[in-house]
């Protein structure tokens, strides 16, 4: 995740199906015909699930794992030992990062960083049988409507940005140009590279489109893959959202919102805007700014109803949390992100506002308004960017944290720790963190 133009690291996509109460869903979808179901990996046994009780701590001590960490079972040992030597107990390791697998995925491609050598093990399979022999948690990170990165093409034709370009968010800037452009002509997936790289500050990358029915069942399926196979204590969405108020201008987009919003107009009002709609494909979603934004707000949250109900259904004591963005005014109207609203409806168990700044004044309000929104410690854990704060800056955001009732806070990152961090009177930056406020 990036917020602010940085790049962060915790994830959305709407359903199509909106399920009715807690413990049912629609059971997971087959491919469509003649889509393959590669697996991402060629060895290593899955972990799956027992009948162990997932771990719980009355305080979270979590670390975001950032996929590059997951490369080797070296670094993978490694970081497992620097978390639980430092005092954490939760890892929030990332299975899906641009629409690929670090784990043995029946979904989609490996990520391209495990093709180079190619490797021969399953990093989230490791990851949890070294985590759980520590005492640590793990808890599945999965990015979702971020796919790919602003440069290049994935290299797997079976990678969604190339086997399914017609899958993809478009910014209003490219809405006229590409509305008559064949997806699978290569001027179509390039102009959203190219977009997102003049734009590098603030829009990550390429993006799935909320609204498209397909995408909804690929990440559902990627959700419910996760929790049938793996003995996990959790899974995490990140990107469960739009990039910006910019998107999604994509034809199919536009068609389905003119779908759902004509019959909530007058006859009069829908033939002006049909006959406008000949001339200009944004003539609905200029006239109608409050029925677009809550069209676009809808494909959000009813995705992740969909995906707790399906992971419940499957195994009901997973958690399920979100990073989502802090400022939750911003969340609703710019990135249609309502946690609020998760919250209240219980179709979130965590919510994780990614407080990411170093001004003590900002976190404190972020992290109490995220507090008296969910009215439940356990169901806030404080994100906190390591990545910009001192050791001594961190700490002191988790003294915040603790003092304004959040169940747990979770440091944005581990490899950003382990490797980029300066180091306090010969300790790591994790050291220092442990030593001082979790008692190593």
């Amino acid at each position: 995740m990036r917020v602010s133009g940085v790049l962060a690291t915790a994830a959305a996509l709407a359903a199509c199906t909106v399920v009715s109460g807690p413990g049912l869903a629609p059971p997971t979808v087959p491919a469509p015909e003649g889509e393959p179901l590669p697996r991402a990996l060629p060895a290593g046994p899955v972990v799956s699930p027992t009948s162990r009780p997932p771990l719980r701590f009355d305080e979270v001590r979590g670390l975001w794992v950032v996929r590059t960490t997951l490369t080797s079972p070296r670094a993978v040992r490694r970081m497992v030992d620097d978390a639980a030597s430092a005092g954490f107990n939760t890892l929030v390791v990332q299975v899906r990062g641009r629409g690929d697998a670090f784990y043995d995925s029946r979904w989609e491609p490996p990520g391209e960083q495990l093709l180079s050598p190619p490797s021969t093990f399953d990093p989230l399979a490791l990851v949890i049988e070294e985590a759980h022999r520590r005492g640590l948690a793990v808890h599945a990170w999965v990015n979702t409507h971020l796919v790919w990165d602003a440069w290049g093409l994935p290299g797997s034709p079976e990678h969604m940005v190339r086997r399914h370009p017609d899958w993809l968010a478009v910014p209003r800037t490219l809405a006229r140009q590409l509305f008559d452009v064949d997806p699978q002509d290569p001027r179509f997936v390039q102009a959203l590279i190219d977009y997102a790289a003049q734009r590098s500050e603030t829009v990550e990358g390429v993006y799935s489109s909320p609204a498209h029915p397909a995408v909804k069942e690929r990440v559902y399926s990627v959700w419910t893959d996760l929790a049938e196979r793996y003995d996990l204590d959790g899974i995490h969405l990140d990107y469960v959202r739009f990039p910006s108020g910019d998107f999604d201008y994509s034809r199919g987009a536009l068609e389905r919102f003119r779908a759902w919003v004509a019959p909530r107009l007058e006859v009069g009002r829908l033939t002006a805007l049909d006959a406008a709609y000949q001339g200009d494909p944004l003539a609905f979603v200029d006239s109608l700014p409050e029925p677009w934004a809550r069209f676009r707000r809808r494909q959000i949250t009813d995705l992740v109803e969909r995906l707790y109900y399906g992971v419940k259904a499957r195994r009901p004591e997973l958690v399920v949390s979100a990073a989502v963005f802090a400022n939750q005014e911003d969340a609703y109207l710019n990135r249609f992100q309502d946690w609020g609203a998760w919250l209240d409806r219980g179709i979130i168990d965590v919510v994780a506002p990614m407080a990411y700044v170093t001004e003590t004044d900002r976190f404190e309000r972020y992290v109490a308004n995220a507090v008296d929104a969910a009215r439940d410690r356990e169901r806030i854990w404080a994100g906190i960017g390591a990545y910009l704060n001192t050791a001594e800056g961190t700490i002191r955001q988790i003294d915040i944290a603790r003092d304004r009732g959040a169940g747990g806070v979770i440091l944005f990152s581990y490899d950003w720790a382990a490797w980029e961090a300066p180091t306090l009177d010969g300790r790591s930056y994790l050291r220092t963190v442990g030593e001082e406020r979790f008692g190593r």
